[in-house]
C-alpha cells in the first residue's frame, strides 16, 4: 500500500512539474546551430557582417568579436568610438570589455584618445594579470602596447546634441527607444536632453568549435559626469560568458544593470534551464521590482544565447532591437518587452 501511495504521489508531482520544465525550455527566436553572432541594435547587422568572415572561415569567436568592434569603432557616430557623445565636460571617454571561452576577460574604462578600446581590453586580458584598467593608466598601457593617440572628433550629430544640451545644462536620461515612424523602420531618435536612442554595441558569438565569446564597446551615456563608468566595462554586468552554459550582453541604463550583475544573472538563469528569452525576462523583472516607478522611465535590454545556439532577448521598454547572423539567417529582431510605449 505504501509503495502504491508513493507511486501515485510521484506521478502526481511529475504531472505538475512537467509543464514548468517545458515552460523553462521555450525559446522565442530559436534557429540554433553554429557559427552565430548577435549584436545589439540595428547597427548590429553591419557589425555582424564585419565579424562574419572570421566565423565563416572557422575562426575563433573572440577574433570575430574584435573584428566587429573595430568596424563600429572606426565609424564616426554619436554612440561608439572617438566620435561618440562626450561627457558633460565635453570629453569623449570610452569603455569596453571582452571575455573568451576560458573565462579570461579584460576591460578598460574612461579611456581617452584611443580609437579601439575593445582591442586594448583584449590586450589587458592577454598580457596582464588584471581585468580592468581605467583612465590615464589605461591610456598609458595602450600607448605602451602600440596604440596611438588620436583626437576625439565629434560626429555632427554628437556635436549638435552637445551644443543643445549645454543650453539647458540638465541631465535627465530619457527612455531609449527606436522610432519606427521616420527615416525607416529603425531610425534613431534624439531626445530633448540630448541623450541618444542607444550608445552601446554589445556582441556575443559562437564559433564552429562551439566556443563562446563576447565584447562590448561604447562612448558611454551622453553627457555623463566625467569619470562615470557604466556596465559596459564591468564583467558580469554588461557582458558575461560561461562556455558551458551561454553568454549575455546588455544595453541601456548601465547603473541598473550593475546593481543586479545583470548578464551574470541571465547566464545563471540559463544554467537553471530557462530559455535565453525567459532568462532575460526574469532579469528585467528583477530590475523593475527593485524600483517600479523608476523602471517606467528608463530602458534596459538583454540579449542572450545558450550553448545550443538558441537565442532571445527582453527589455523594459518597447523599442529594443538586436541583429542575428548565422548560416541561415541575417536579420534584425525586435525584443519582447514589459512596457509598451504610448502611441
Amino acid at each position: 500500500m505504501a509503495k502504491e501511495m508513493n507511486r501515485r504521489k510521484f506521478i502526481s508531482l511529475s504531472a505538475l512539474t512537467a509543464p514548468l520544465f517545458s515552460f523553462k525550455a521555450i525559446a522565442d527566436n530559436t534557429i540554433g546551430g553554429k557559427p552565430i553572432i548577435l549584436s545589439t541594435w540595428d547597427e548590429g547587422k553591419n557589425v555582424n557582417a564585419a565579424a562574419w568572415p572570421v566565423l565563416s572561415k572557422k575562426g575563433r569567436a573572440l577574433d570575430a568579436i574584435e573584428a566587429g568592434a573595430v568596424y563600429v569603432e572606426d565609424k564616426i557616430s554619436c554612440c561608439v568610438g572617438l566620435g561618440g557623445n562626450p561627457d558633460r565636460d565635453g570629453t569623449v571617454t570610452l569603455d569596453a570589455c571582452i571575455m573568451d571561452e576560458h573565462a579570461n576577460c579584460g576591460a578598460v574604462a574612461g579611456l581617452e584618445q584611443i580609437k579601439h578600446p575593445l582591442s586594448v581590453a583584449r590586450k589587458v586580458m592577454e598580457t596582464t594579470p588584471h581585468v580592468l584598467l581605467v583612465g590615464n593608466g589605461a591610456q598609458k598601457f595602450a600607448l605602451q602596447n602600440g596604440f596611438t593617440k588620436e583626437p576625439a572628433i565629434l560626429s555632427e550629430d554628437a556635436r549638435k546634441e552637445y551644443e543643445s544640451w549645454l543650453k539647458k545644462n540638465e541631465y535627465q536620461p530619457t527612455i531609449n527607444i527606436e522610432n519606427k515612424n521616420q527615416n525607416g523602420p529603425f531610425a534613431p531618435v534624439f531626445f530633448d536632453d540630448g541623450s541618444p536612442n542607444h550608445d552601446t554595441m554589445g556582441m556575443i558569438a559562437m564559433d564552429t568549435a562551439g566556443n563562446l565569446s563576447g565584447g562590448v564597446t561604447t562612448s558611454g551615456m551622453a553627457f555623463k559626469i566625467h569619470g562615470r563608468v557604466g556596465d559596459s566595462a564591468v564583467i558580469g554586468a554588461g557582458l558575461f560568458v560561461d562556455n558551458e552554459v551561454g553568454a549575455a550582453t546588455s544595453s541601456g541604463v548601465g547603473e541598473e544593470v550593475i546593481r543586479i550583475c545583470g548578464t551574470h544573472l541571465v547566464v545563471e538563469f540559463m544554467r537553471q534551464g530557462y530559455s535565453p528569452e525567459l532568462a532575460c525576462k526574469k532579469v528585467v523583472q528583477r530590475i523593475i521590482k527593485r524600483d517600479p516607478a523608476k523602471a517606467k522611465t528608463i530602458q534596459v535590454g538583454f540579449v542572450a544565447m545558450n550553448k545550443k545556439g538558441e537565442y532571445g532577448a527582453y527589455s523594459i521598454q518597447e523599442g529594443f532591437v538586436y541583429a542575428v547572423k548565422s548560416s541561415v539567417e541575417d536579420k534584425i529582431h525586435s525584443s519582447k518587452y514589459f512596457y509598451k510605449q504610448p502611441a
